[in-house]
């Protein structure tokens, strides 16, 4: 007797198998973009900068694809940020930072400064008591009097000692407001946007604190978005590049920059200060000054 054959239905786990390894690999396609979080619990200089890379990542969805933008859990100091961003397998693929030489040649800079140059420009807070000194001075061989706050390992040391002015350093950011206020330094020097921040932030902690009104120092100092210098960060500078140039042509960016920054802008009254002006001796040979657009320009006002 001859017994009938079953027939076996095909099983479905190759087409769950297959299944699974299609969504990985559009989910791998995703760019994954992680920046670090500031080490001070009272640090908002670095807003603006995510909300820009923001936008550069919106603004290449359609040719980039999707993407995910995500803060780095656990609070890093600069040091550790370009720590993280140095390993291959670091928690980071992406800072924002003033750029020097060095950091060019560790990292890939997309060379478009986030904030048009207003790191650059410089306004001072001070203790209150101190202000007519400050109101006296005409000169750098005055300013070269008077001692300079900065943080440990910052671009503007360099800079400033470049030009003759003495520099305390401090360990912390956090620490350098103190650090004014009991007189260790004579002023800390601040981007523009910052120093009104910070002195909103923490006025009522440190009563003591001004800001200057009659100065301006400037030296060119451009903060750009960097990336690892492999194969992953290559494509990741190149969606930022290409974004942030699309918002530079629709003026998608000068609007940004101005929802952001114009109301302290107005306050600080640029235009109405003295203004000195420093070389930036570590500031990379490819840097765009000739790309007028690229550039704030506080006494035209564009």
């Amino acid at each position: 007797m001859t017994q009938a054959r079953t027939r076996r239905a095909p099983s479905i786990r190759p087409l769950l198998a297959a299944l699974a390894l299609l969504l990985a690999a559009s989910a791998a396609a995703d760019d994954d973009v992680v920046y670090p979080q500031a080490a001070a619990a009272l640090d908002s200089r670095y807003e603006y900068d995510w909300a820009v890379l923001r936008a550069v990542l919106e603004k290449t969805r359609a040719r980039f694809g999707p993407f995910t933008l995500r803060q780095a859990a656990g609070s890093m100091s600069p040091a550790r940020a370009s720590e993280e961003l140095m390993a291959s397998d670091g928690r980071i693929n992406l800072l924002a930072r003033a750029t020097t030489i060095e950091l060019e040649q560790q990292f890939l800079p997309i060379r478009i400064p986030i904030d048009r140059g207003l790191l650059g420009y410089r306004i001072f807070l001070v203790r209150s008591t101190d202000l007519p000194r400050f109101a006296a001075v005409r000169t750098l061989d005055q300013l070269r009097t008077l001692r300079a706050g900065q943080g440990r390992a910052w671009a503007d040391i360099a800079i400033l000692r470049a030009a003759g002015v003495p520099v305390v350093e401090g360990s912390t950011y956090d620490g350098l407001f103190p650090m004014l206020s009991e007189g260790r330094f004579d002023f800390f020097s601040r981007a523009v946007d910052e120093a009104l921040r910070e002195y909103d932030e923490r006025r009522a902690s440190l009563p003591d604190l001004a800001v200057e009104p009659t100065l301006l120092l400037h030296y060119p100092l451009p903060r750009y978005f960097f990336v690892r210098r492999d194969a992953a960060g290559k494509q990741l500078g190149a969606r930022i590049e290409a974004g942030l140039e699309t918002m530079l042509r629709d003026g998608s960016l000068n609007a940004l920059f101005y929802r952001y920054k114009g109301a302290i802008l107005e306050r600080a009254g640029l235009p109405r200060r003295r203004v000195l002006q420093l070389p930036n001796p570590n500031l990379p040979p490819q840097t765009p000054l000739a790309r007028r657009e690229l550039w704030y320009d506080p006494f035209s006002g564009k």
